[in-house]
């Protein structure tokens, strides 16, 4: 039997995602097993993700972007989704970060100032035209709109000159008399329309305004308003950002045919932030799946975002992938999104194009994205990592020179710090898909971190047994590695206790062996120096002390068995007297997994040579799934569609040693449960001799029928 250490059986890290799998794109590989990882939300089934929002966040060049360029072209390439971004970061006020891939894919490239987006459109509704231009003026003007200038904005927008900003203004200018008279209106307009002339004759002038003011077009598989050549702090952001926000709710939606839409927000915290488009967002991500559109926000970390509204907006994304972040930041991203404790610790550890992939309620892995050749080309618009990758390659062609003999220059001292450091933050290699976990954790050990490598033992010996069985030779080899891990950490004697349960398995053969250490506690007495005239090599000094220490071992056991004669024999039949006055022969557990009440009996037979297990659900009608598992035989069990009753699944196995444990995996899937997911588990002992139930994770007690 195997099971966890107690230090470490309340680990909570999710199994990976090898029995977990999502339908969709490639997105990269698992680095807890080493599988493919695919998902694509809305080919996901909605009881799994009610939303198919995501979030990624992480450091910079943790890959976030990356990982998010490569999601949206594969979906187009292969599912002919669309997408509309808004990008608002860019590296030395260039070009935007998605320009590349827009173009590669047959979109265009909107930069702000170049395209005049007119909020006055007859395509949008009229209270949709209102909602925008209130926001204009709030961005510059917080104060303008008060509720004589409302009136007034209402009256300017219904004149036969509003059919642009510049023509709004004139009418909230020179106004014609309305309910009340054109002096009035134009007293309570002046605010709004000084207000508005700020996009029309002042710094925005070229945003709102102009001959050719229009709309972008629909029809294009990715569009990108690129907004990385304005000041951050400028109005410009938030208004440009409610503009076309209203457009893709109003005009791209309604007017799209693709079967799917992304609206991705790259540096998303200002769209977030912003009164005049938060509202909007949260329609679109409660909203996701019945408008067929999915938000994916993407930026470095909720600090960004303060305390308020914006956190609870990224609350509501089903999926996020988090890359490297610092510790403190970590935590707080593990604390929204609720995600274990080891996910939080990795996260400072991870490398670029590395994330913590969170999927639903409780699915969490490690996931690194792959990509080929011509996605790391049009994704990976870093100019710090093109200086790191051709000063890689300078070096390269350094070291060629040296070996064909030419002279050496010297090295630049004068570099400046800070190119030095950026070529050292991009100078990265790739770590291997599949990690080694039993080399991993012997390696912590060695340097000392003996919580680490407990942790670590313990994680890969629960998938395993997951993946292999409780008695499989994968599971098994974990106890080698975890008395490994016992003796370089000082535990000599619970590295004694795995191996001897390893010994006693039959499965040593197939073991790893590993050089044990030595290790010696408290101060140690030097070893005697030999005389100079003794005679070391002497065969027969050598065998005197081994000879009588054999000698008098023989002889206390002689005595011993002479001064009791059949004790040995006696004392085996009053434990086993004891042990059958006691043996219950059957044991029970009451269980509650996936909000399904269900009973686990064991019963062992008369002739103790069999038990007999069974999942009992009391036609439970919430039931789906019924699994049980001891070691190679399973029994499972489905509810047949338009049936309320699901067969009860049962497990006959022989056993060699009626006092022995049968260790237990039950899987039950509730309502949620869908064909093709796996359902959640519990791995239970069951105990013949006293009837008692324990799990073996917790190691706690669990309640009988």
């Amino acid at each position: 039997m195997i099971r966890l250490p107690s230090t470490h059986a309340a680990i909570t890290a999710p199994l990976p995602a090898s029995s977990a799998q999502f339908p969709g794109i490639a997105i990269g590989r698992s680095l807890l097993d080493g599988r493919e990882f695919r998902l694509s939300p809305v080919l996901t089934p909605s009881a799994v993700l009610p939303s198919t929002n995501s979030l990624g966040m992480g450091g910079l060049g943790s890959g976030k972007s990356t990982t998010a360029k490569t999601r949206i072209r594969r979906e187009i390439l292969d599912h002919g989704h669309q997408a509309v971004v808004i990008d608002s970061f860019g590296e030395d006020n260039a070009t935007g970060e998605w320009a590349p891939l827009v173009r590669s894919l047959g979109g265009k490239v909107i930069e702000a100032g170049a395209f005049t987006l007119n909020p006055c459109s007859d395509l949008f509704p009229p209270e949709v035209r209102e909602q925008l231009v209130r926001s204009l003026i709030l961005a510059v003007e917080p104060s303008a709109l008060t509720p004589q200038a409302t009136h007034a904005l209402q009256h300017g927008l219904n004149s036969p000159k509003a059919v642009s900003l510049v023509g709004l203004v004139d009418a909230l200018a020179v106004p014609e008399d309305g309910r009340w008279p054109a002096a009035r209106l134009t007293e309570w307009g002046e605010g709004a329309a000084i207000a508005l002339s700020r996009y029309t004759e002042g710094s925005l002038r070229g945003l709102f305004d102009g001959q050719d003011a229009a709309l972008p077009p629909v029809d294009l598989p990715i569009l990108s308003f690129d907004f990385t050549r304005l000041d951050r702090n400028s109005p410009a952001i938030p208004s440009l950002m409610a503009a076309v926000s209203c457009w893709a709710e109003h005009v791209w939606l309604p007017q799209s045919t693709a079967v799917h839409r992304h609206l991705v927000l790259e540096e998303a915290w200002q769209i977030l932030l912003s009164p005049a488009t938060s509202e909007l967002i949260q329609r679109l991500l409660k909203n996701s799946r019945k408008a067929s559109l999915s938000l994916d926000v993407v930026m470095h970390t909720l600090s960004d975002l303060g305390d308020g509204r914006a956190q609870d907006l990224a609350r509501l994304c089903e999926v996020a992938h988090v890359g490297r972040l610092g510790p403190e930041e970590a935590a707080i991203v593990g604390t929204l999104l609720g995600l274990p404790q080891w996910a939080i610790s990795t996260i400072p550890t991870l490398g670029p194009g590395q994330a913590v992939w969170k999927v639903g309620p409780s699915h969490v892995d490690i996931i690194e994205t792959v990509l080929t050749e011509e996605e790391a080309a049009l994704t990976d618009t870093s100019s710090r990592r093109r200086r790191a990758q051709e000063a890689a390659a300078v070096g390269q062609e350094e070291a060629t020179a040296d070996e064909h003999g030419q002279d050496e220059e010297p090295a630049d001292d004068d570099e400046p710090e800070e190119e030095k450091e950026e070529q050292e933050e991009w100078a990265w290699e790739m770590p291997p898909n599949v990690i080694d976990w039993h080399e991993r954790a012997i390696q912590a050990a060695r340097e000392g971190r003996c919580s680490e490598a407990a942790d670590l033992a313990a994680l890969g010996e629960r998938e395993d047994i997951a993946n292999h069985g409780l008695n499989s030779p994968e599971a098994v080899r974990w106890m080698s590695t975890r008395a490994h891990v016992a003796d370089l950490c000082g535990s000599p004697g619970q590295a004694a206790q795995l191996r001897a349960t390893v010994a006693h398995m039959g499965n040593s053969a197939d073991r790893p062996t590993y050089e044990t250490p030595v290790t010696e506690y408290g101060p140690q007495e030097p070893a005697p120096l030999p005389a100079a005239d003794d005679d070391t090599s002497s065969p027969a000094r050598r065998r005197i002390l081994p000879a009588a220490l054999t000698v008098g071992a023989l002889g206390l056991a002689l005595a011993f068995v002479w001064a009791n004669p059949g004790g040995e024999e006696a004392q085996r039949q009053q434990r086993d007297e004891k042990t059958a006055a006691a043996y219950e022969g059957q044991a029970s557990a009451v269980l509650d997994i996936d909000g399904v009440d269900a009973d686990l009996v064991a019963e062992w037979t008369g002739d103790k040579e069999k038990v007999i297990l069974r999942l009992l659900t009391s036609w439970a009608p919430d039931a789906q799934y019924l699994r049980i598992d001891v070691g190679d035989r399973s029994a499972i069990s489905k509810r047949p569609k338009g049936e309320s009753i699901i067969r009860t699944p049962e497990i006959v196995v022989p056993v060699k040693d009626p006092r022995a444990e049968v260790t237990v995996r039950v899987a039950i899937g509730g309502p949620t449960w869908q064909e093709g997911y796996r359902a959640p588990w519990r791995e239970i002992r069951l105990s013949p001799v006293t009837g008692a139930a324990v799990e073996t994770e917790t190691g706690k007690t669990l309640p009988s029928t």
